[in-house]
């Protein structure tokens, strides 16, 4: 039986032993009308499982992308009823495009399989395990560089280190200053509320000098040189990326890790013990103006309390913080500086996880040593 439709797009049915054939005639334009799919999905129905269906198109005189779609949606019918679709004699060029949309499905198609949640978990677990894998490569990469530039035959360049030393060094003055100042008048703000009400006034220089040196000024100054330096750590190794610079180090012979990555990581970690013990002075001093200028407390009569409140333990604890937080900071950015894409994009990316990864890091960090200190009983 036969059917031509108005736009001169044809197809002829024949029916046979093995199952149906479809004879496609005419031109199959952007502006022909395709031939009925309720028609052809009632025909394919009545030709049973595992009927053979053949199309053939050796009179189809001019074609487009919807004599392909045609054909693609057909043979989705198909699959769908248990059939099987042969064609034959089709214009050249159009096998070559549904081989490249059978290789290329929509993902979001109707045959999109999602996976279940103990797949997904699964590989969640394998991703995170592959990704914390290689953050201990790196800091064995780091450990290893530095121990090589220690020696006299060692590649690393002095002048690399002293600008790292620098950048995270007194440029970080004036932030460290500004904030650890304000946390320090904020706790003797917080703090003189309520020691006044005993006439204790004088144990707010306790308050104050031993919250900074144990706990603020460590956690503060970390921080800040998350968001300061280690989105910029980032930011720089993912511009290199994307411009290849990265790629033309290790073209070189250079390792990217000892010429990178060890100049900032090791002036961080030497530079954060200084900032520490200069963000508590400073710490101090804010608490000190708040507490002269809001009670009868001196200058003297504050600074001496201070002196006789905080014990080295409280400095050694602090400072061994900031060593930890400095190398947490320092390689975090550094590993996801090298690690992002090659795109603009990719810059902003990875200057925004950095610093997300970074603080996190310090909370869980400094939890971590506030337990095990609580444990040793210092």
């Amino acid at each position: 039986m036969g059917a031509k439709a108005a736009t001169e797009a044809y197809v002829d049915i024949e029916q046979g032993q093995r199952g149906p054939t479809l004879r496609l005639k005419g031109d199959w334009l952007d502006d022909a009308a395709l031939p009925s799919s309720t028609a052809m999905t009632g025909l394919l129905k009545r030709a049973g499982s595992g009927a053979l269906v053949t199309v053939t198109g050796g009179d189809v005189k001019a074609w487009t992308g919807v004599l392909p779609a045609f054909l693609s949606g057909l043979k989705v019918e198909c699959e769908a009823m248990g059939l099987t679709l042969q064609l034959q004699n089709m214009p050249d060029g159009v096998q070559r495009m549904l081989d490249v949309s059978h290789r290329n499905p929509a993902t979001g198609g109707s045959g999109h399989r999602r996976e279940g949640i103990v797949t997904r978990t699964g590989l969640w677990a394998f991703a995170e395990a592959a990704a914390a894998y290689k953050v201990v490569a790196m800091v064995g990469e780091v450990v290893l560089a530095t121990l090589a530039a220690m020696k006299p035959s060692g590649k690393a360049r002095g002048v690399d280190f002293v600008n790292s030393l620098h950048e995270v060094g007194a440029s970080a003055l004036t932030i460290v200053s500004v904030v650890n100042f304000l946390v320090g008048g904020i706790l003797a703000f917080v703090g003189l509320i309520q020691l006044e009400q005993f006439g204790a006034q004088i144990y707010l220089a306790d308050l104050v000098g031993i919250a900074m040196a144990r706990e603020m000024a460590a956690i503060m100054t970390a921080i800040v040189m998350a968001g300061r330096t280690g989105a910029a750590f980032a930011a720089n190794l993912a511009t290199m990326q994307g411009n290849e610079e990265i790629d033309a180090l290790e073209t070189l012979g250079v390792s990217p890790v000892e010429h990178l990555v060890v100049p900032r990581v090791n002036a961080l970690i030497l530079m954060m013990p200084l900032l520490y013990i200069y963000g508590c002075a400073v710490g101090i001093l804010g608490g000190m103006v708040i507490a002269v200028a809001s009670s009868d407390l001196t200058a003297l009569g504050y600074l001496d309390e201070t002196m006789l409140a905080i014990a080295p333990k409280q400095f050694v604890i602090g400072g061994i913080k900031s060593v930890f937080f400095g190398a947490l900071i320092g390689i975090t950015g550094c590993h996801i500086g090298l690690r992002a894409g090659r795109s603009a994009a990719e810059v902003g990316r990875a200057a925004t996880s950095a610093v997300v990864v970074c603080i996190v890091g310090i909370i869980v960090l400094d939890a971590v040593f506030a337990v095990c200190t609580n444990a040793l009983g210092l």
